[in-house]
């Protein structure tokens, strides 16, 4: 399962968080893999697209940032997927409108 990892940095302070990510790394565990990740251009957020198949492995992640880091987990699925499927949807006869 993809999640969109929005990373709100406390007190605008993502010096913090790379300076933790130089000395320990992403401090992942097992399981939870990083695929990409974009911040804000004012170093406000950041989104980090992870991959896992127990949630449960995000809190274990985030633990380790919490401190410098509130988060919000959302699951997502690839465009390519949410077109597969909605396809049979958009076949279905539309309801008559009074």
């Amino acid at each position: 399962m993809l999640y969109m990892v929005i990373e709100h940095f406390k007190n605008r302070d993502a010096k913090a968080v790379y300076r933790r990510f130089r000395e320990r790394g992403r401090m992942a565990p097992e399981g939870l893999v990083y695929v990409e990740s974009w911040v804000e251009t004012n170093f406000d957020r950041c989104f980090q697209l992870m991959d896992c198949g127990d949630a449960k492995l995000l809190d274990q992640w985030a633990a380790h940032w919490r401190d410098l880091v509130d988060f919000e987990f959302v699951p997502v699925r690839r465009s390519k997927e949410a077109v597969e499927l909605m396809t049979p949807e958009l076949w279905s006869p539309q309801p008559t409108r009074r």
